[in-house]
């Protein structure tokens, strides 16, 4: 049954996992034949809240014919705009992500009594990373305003269900996000300025203190002497931690073992990187889910992960990857140590196998279904 759906939250020129997801499920909403308006934003992230260049890459995510770039979660008139728009749509349901206390005050005042249908919202994090107690507390208001949850593991829809046990959640592993794949691993070695007789482990995307590179780079030290793992980290650090990770390798004299390339990692630059790589490696320290690696397991990628949030979901140990636990540079060692070629194309062999069922497609009908149950109460 074709549904009336109105989805907000950002997406192009912004760049970002968020903005990436909500336009993939607006298109896959499309394309699933509902009939969908996308209240995009005008602003993302204000500039004194993002430690970043920028937060736009107009390559990033596509331009949706159709989309409002109407939102500024630090423009009260925009939110009425926004609901304005809304309301004009008579959807059945309202869609809308959560991932960071900044996003709080337009999800407030859209939630707020009055005409209205059922929201939805698609629970990135149910709190911000190292959030404090009042991020908490805003997380709390917003979600417990929804009708319904909807998340990308297992693990996270049964949290959600313990805080708000009134709530229906429906959950579904996150697909990839990708525009292309290199499969010609020597070329894109050679583009990278990299080895062709060395493994590599590739840590990508926005790097900060949660994400665990630190531990990455104390496991690069306690590899052997004579091993031929060459570790590439590359991404957009948070702040100056970026100038704190150049100095802890230094300390650590890991030399040519460890290569950084910090910058935003641009969207069609993400297929050459994981063409060249042997492992993608994920050391979070904490977390709810990665889009890296759903994205490294498209591409053929095994992954070497910690066990934290919904991530070993995807990454299976012994099948697609290696799970160890968070916070332990010895165990991150010991399975580099461990991963001979031999066993890496046995991992590369297992991403088909655990991808197949990550689809837009399924990803919205899981929501779909969630809908449902929300419409029926």
């Amino acid at each position: 049954m074709a549904l009336r759906v109105t989805v907000f939250g950002p997406g192009h020129p912004f760049r970002g996992g968020i903005a990436r997801t909500t336009t993939e499920l607006v298109r896959a909403l499309d394309e699933r034949g509902h009939d969908v308006l996308f209240l995009s934003a005008r602003r993302q992230y204000p500039g004194w809240l993002y430690p970043g260049d920028s937060d736009r890459d107009p390559d990033a995510c596509p331009a949706l014919p159709g989309a409002r770039l109407v939102l500024d979660p630090f423009g009260p008139w925009s939110w009425r705009e926004a609901r304005r728009l809304a309301v004009e749509h008579r959807a059945d349901v309202w869609v809308l992500p959560y991932w960071t206390w900044v996003w709080a005050g337009p999800w407030r005042f859209l939630l707020a009594t009055g005409r209205r249908p059922p929201v939805v919202a698609v629970v990135h994090n149910p709190a911000d990373h190292d959030a404090g107690w009042l991020q908490r507390t805003v997380a709390e208001r917003v979600l417990g305003r929804c009708q319904g949850l909807f998340t990308h593991a297992e693990i996270l829809a049964r949290q959600l269900k313990a805080r708000f046990p009134d709530l229906p959640v429906g959950w579904h592993a996150l697909p990839a996000v990708t525009g292309g794949r290199v499969t010609d691993r020597d070329a894109a070695r050679r583009a990278l300025g990299l080895p062709s007789d060395r493994r590599v482990a590739l840590f990508f995307g926005l790097i900060r203190p949660y994400k665990g590179v630190e531990v990455l780079l104390e496991a690069s030290a306690r590899l052997p002497s004579d091993s031929d793992w060459t570790i590439l980290i590359v991404g957009e650090p948070w702040g100056s931690l970026g100038d704190r990770l150049e100095r802890r390798a230094d300390e650590l004299g890991l030399g040519d073992r460890v290569r950084f390339e910090l910058g935003w990692v641009a969207e069609n630059r993400v297929p050459l990187l994981l063409a060249a790589a042997d492992l993608v490696v994920l050391p979070y320290l904490t977390g709810t889910q990665s889009a890296v690696a759903p994205m490294a397991l498209a591409h053929g990628v095994p992954v070497l992960t910690t066990a934290v949030g919904g991530v070993p979901e995807v990454v299976v140990d012994g099948v697609n990857g290696v799970v160890v636990p968070p916070a332990d540079p010895v165990a991150l060692a010991e399975a580099l140590d461990r991963l001979d070629c031999a066993t890496l194309s046995g991992l590369a062999a297992g991403t088909s196998r655990s991808t197949e069922a990550l689809s837009w497609s399924g990803y919205a009908a899981a929501l779909e279904d969630l809908v449902a149950v929300v419409g029926r109460q």
